[in-house]
Formats: C-alpha cells, structure tokens, sequence
C-alpha cells in the first residue's frame, strides 16, 4: 500500500490516464489494479471486450476505467490508439501485451511467427511513438514495455518470442537514454516465469517456480523512474547474474533450451 503523499507525487508524475495494451488477463489485469491502487484512470486494451469488462468493473469505484476492444496487430494500430485515447491526459503507457508459441522454430507456421512480431515489436514500438510523442510535449509522465528474461539469450523453442523481448529491450533502453532528459521515464520489466492464465496452461501445477503478477507488477511501478531496465524477483535477478556472467553463452541458451522443452513436452 502507498502512502497519500507517495500516490499523490505519482498521480502528479504518470496520471491523471494510464493506458494498458494487454490489459484482458495476468500481467495487464494486475498493471490495471496496481495503477488504480496508485489513483490513476485507466484505458484498458485488448482483443476480447468480455474479459476487458471483467477486469475494469471492481475498479470503477475507485477511478474512471474505459475499455477499448481492439487488435494490437492491426495495420491501423495507430490511427486506433490516436482515436480510443483521444481527450485523454495520458501520462503512462504500458505495454504489456504479447503473444508466444511453444515449439521448434519450423514447425511453427510463418503466419503465426509474423503475428508474434506485430503484437511482440510492432505494436510497442507504435505506442512508443504515439504516447511517446505526446509525453515529451507535456513534460513529463512515463513508458513501460514489458520484456522477459528470454531477452538476454538465444531462447530455443521460443525463439521468435524470445527475439522479440530482446527487440523490447533494446528499444525501451535506448528510449530511456532520449526521452528521460525530455522528463519521460522508461523502463523495460524483464519479468520470469510469471503465474499468469498463460503459463499455467503450459507448465502445469508442477511447472517451475513463478512470481505472482502482482508481485511483479510491484517491482516494476517502484522500478519506474530509474534504471532503464530491471528484473523483478530475487531468484530472477539471480539468474540473470549466473547465466550472464558466470555461465559460457552457449551454455545458457542451451540451458534456457532444456527449461523450455519441460514445457513444451506438456503441451
């Protein structure tokens, strides 16, 4: 819980509107809750208008939630993030949303690999630029793009996933060197194994050790005005530490390798 004075210097920062791309379920449902706790209104986006209403109706007693069912893969993606925000004060985007399959890089059809890479690359780096734009003229406010620890190393079996988080990575820091001086903070989550809907489909109720999406969506509003990137979970920092700096390259993605093929081996 924050306190009035911390809400009110984050209200002041990053609100009074907050927009949430992937905001249906997991992550995007707890950056929704996180972010209302903190005061700020919310556009919540996302494909599916049901789930999007589920999340936003607890929330409307405490701040003004809109929802806006629409494709973040869509050609027009600009022009429809323009028109559902238009009137908005935003000071936050958030770009949580993502798409992955599980399995070996050919057997995964074309079609869906290019989905992964408008949803995964395409769809941040337009709202960077759409919010991003509107950010910097109002002085202040913030972006969070959502990566993964796939980022770090070649991720077998998620290999297109896997690129595009490190795609976000490498976008969201660069970003944070150009517009924090403009008074927009950025910073890319490099989030693990996350119990969202997703992740319990595929590993199970014996699948690795994961954060709560509240957790992690914790660390990463603290994080927000900070370093450019940040791994939340102290097993997670641990990880990375090992795997980058102590472990031969190839031996971390071959390691990254065998944890994704206890999951697809369920699936």
């Amino acid at each position: 819980m924050t306190s009035s004075s911390d809400r009110s210097a984050f209200v002041h920062k990053y609100g009074p509107w907050a927009v949430v791309a992937g905001a249906s379920e997991g992550l995007g449902a707890a950056f929704a809750r996180g972010l209302a706790d903190r005061g700020l209104n919310l556009l919540l986006l996302a494909r599916r208008a049901d789930a999007l209403e589920a999340v936003a109706a607890p929330l409307r007693a405490r701040v003004d939630v809109r929802t806006a069912a629409l494709d973040l893969a869509a050609p027009d993606l600009a022009e429809q993030l323009a028109r559902v925000s238009d009137g908005l004060d935003v000071g936050l985007c958030v770009y949580n949303a993502a798409l992955s399959r599980i399995g070996p890089f050919l057997d995964v059809p074309l079609a869906d690999k290019l989905k992964i890479v408008d949803v995964n690359c395409r769809g941040p780096l337009i709202a960077a630029h759409v919010f991003g734009e509107r950010l910097v003229q109002r002085g202040r406010g913030g972006l969070l793009l959502m990566s993964s620890l796939t980022a770090f190393w070649g991720s077998p079996l998620v290999a297109a996933y896997g690129a595009t988080k490190a795609f976000n990575l490498s976008l969201g820091e660069a970003l944070w060197y150009e517009l924090g001086p403009r008074g927009v903070d950025v910073l890319v989550c490099c989030a693990g194994a996350t119990r969202t809907p997703g992740f319990e489909r595929s590993s199970g109720p014996d699948g690795p050790r994961a954060m709560t999406p509240d957790a992690v969506v914790a660390e990463a509003l603290q994080a927000l005005g900070g370093p450019p990137s940040a791994v939340p979970g102290g097993l997670n920092k641990l990880a990375a530490f090992v795997l980058g700096r102590l472990f031969p390259r190839r031996r971390a993605v071959a390691l990254m390798g065998s944890q994704t093929a206890r999951l697809h081996a369920r699936d």
